[in-house]
């Protein structure tokens, strides 16, 4: 087992930077993942002395555990320092899909239907043991691979107990705990039990730094704090703010890769002509079917501009990316299959032999998401609620004629973002449907300006700088 104690910089998240699943011949294979951690933790350089603290999800990852003792190869994590915990598998179901997807993710979203939900009951509480559990292996483990006065990055709402019970473990050690969510107002926070909803907040508040993405959020969170503790934030603790942005030399050069190109293609010849000729114009959408990302709502939106406005009939293609989501839950396959139906209905109703109104992909690939954001005339990006919504800030980076971009007023990104998009009420499928017709209808120049403005404010803040600026805040 590699020797990792003394790490001066950890990251700590539920998913680690790389996975592993076994192949057709039985072998244990590694793959690397992306996102905004792993750029900013490559952007301190391999000398840094990091090292990352994630948990197994699976059998491939329980095995690569085993095999290891749970420090990973660097060989198979690109040259990064991995300690991934073999935590019980029930343990963890119960603590992920128990508590942070189906109680802190609803929370923090508003996504409950509160005739019904949430019922607080002693299967809950059985979960939450589980989930205080599942904290306190992060906790321990963190405080066996620090060095002295070593500075912790603590990633979401899956640990949010995590920074007390690591204070109480190693006081000498500068924590900061960030939340990718929304935080939800006092009002919606204190449908949880009221034990649970101080823990929560008494967890994170044992950080030295209390980090979000907007000030929306941040305000939230100290709103919640006065609501369920008290007035006044525990000195200890200080509440920021940073804006994750897009990473513009990434996507530029990826976007422009042969296999992008050739999914640019395929979706051409997908999209087709209008009769008359004229290439049609497109409506993109790239999202999980994630609850809180208002797709149905989106669909009867465009299904709504077809019959309100059948001018656009034939000549406008909605390109729908909806990749399927925690599908172990069943709240979410339903979902899934609802946005199926009313894509298919849309197709049914208004389709004609040489026009599929609807072309909905379900199947995760990343190129095609790329060939997509570069053709698109509009992005729709309309969630119920969301902490930032990085597809808001890829699209304008990596288009090739300008795309307007129609953005609900509930995504985090609307804080820097709202001035040159054309705002919804995410709730509002008339005023959603009028909205597309607007960015259907914008002037070129109009659009490329627009999109150019765009660009500049979403990679303000790169995932590189992002990670920099928390490091150096806990040194204040």
């Amino acid at each position: 087992m590699a020797v990792t104690q003394g790490a001066r910089i950890l990251v700590a998240s539920n998913r680690g930077p790389v996975s592993y699943a076994r192949t057709e011949t039985g072998a244990l294979m590694a793959r690397r993942g992306g996102g905004g951690l792993v750029s900013g933790l490559s952007a301190i350089g391999p000398d840094a002395d990091a090292v990352w603290v994630c948990s197994a999800l699976g059998d491939g990852d329980r095995e690569a555990v085993r095999r290891t003792g749970g420090a990973l190869d660097p060989s198979e994590t690109g040259g990064q320092r991995v300690r991934m915990l073999g935590i019980d598998p029930g343990v963890h179901a119960d603590a992920y899909n128990g508590i942070a997807n189906s109680v802190l993710w609803f929370v923090h979203h508003m996504l409950y239907q509160t005739p019904l939900e949430p019922v607080f009951d002693k299967e809950f509480r059985r979960q939450w043991a589980s989930y205080e559990a599942y904290n306190r292996a992060f906790a321990e483990a963190l405080a066996q691979e620090a060095a002295e006065g070593a500075a912790v990055l603590v990633q979401d709402y899956h640990l949010a107990l995590t920074p007390r019970m690591l204070r109480g473990l190693r006081p000498d050690l500068r924590i900061g705990h960030f939340s990718h969510t929304p935080w939800a107002p006092p009002e919606y926070f204190r449908l949880l039990p009221d034990d649970i909803a101080a823990q929560v907040l008494g967890g994170i508040l044992g950080a030295d730094r209390a980090a979000f993405l907007t000030r929306r959020w941040a305000d939230a969170f100290t709103d919640c704090c006065h609501a369920v503790l008290g007035p006044g934030i525990p000195s200890g603790t200080r509440v920021g703010v940073h804006g994750l942005g897009a990473d513009a030399d990434f996507l530029r050069e990826r976007a422009h890769r042969p296999d992008v190109d050739e999914r640019m293609a395929v979706l051409r010849k997908q999209i087709g002509s209008a009769p008359d000729g004229t290439p049609r114009r497109t409506i993109v959408r790239v999202d999980r079917t994630e609850l809180s990302k208002n797709i149905v709502r989106g669909l009867l939106a465009y299904e709504e501009l077809l019959q309100s406005r059948p001018e656009w009939r034939e000549r406008v293609v909605h390109v729908a990316f909806a990749y399927p989501s925690r599908q172990d839950l069943a709240v979410y396959r339903a979902y899934t299959a609802e946005v199926r139906r009313i894509a298919e209905e849309i197709n049914s109703r208004y389709g004609t032999p040489d026009w599929t109104p609807v072309e909905l992909h379900v199947k995760d690939d990343f190129a095609r998401s790329l060939a997509a954001y570069r053709l698109a005339d509009v992005a729709l990006v309309n969630p119920i609620r969301d902490g930032m919504n990085l597809v808001a800030k890829e699209v304008p980076v990596v288009s090739d004629e300008g795309c307007a971009l129609v953005l609900s007023r509930e995504a985090g990104a609307h804080e820097e973002l709202g001035d040159d998009a054309v705002t919804v009420n995410p709730y509002d499928i008339g005023g959603t449907a009028a909205a597309l017709h607007e960015a259907l209808s914008m002037p070129a120049k109009e659009r490329a300006e627009r999109t150019k403005a765009l660009a500049a404010r979403a990679t303000a803040l790169p995932p590189g700088r992002w990670f920099l600026d928390q490091l150096a805040a806990l040194e204040v």
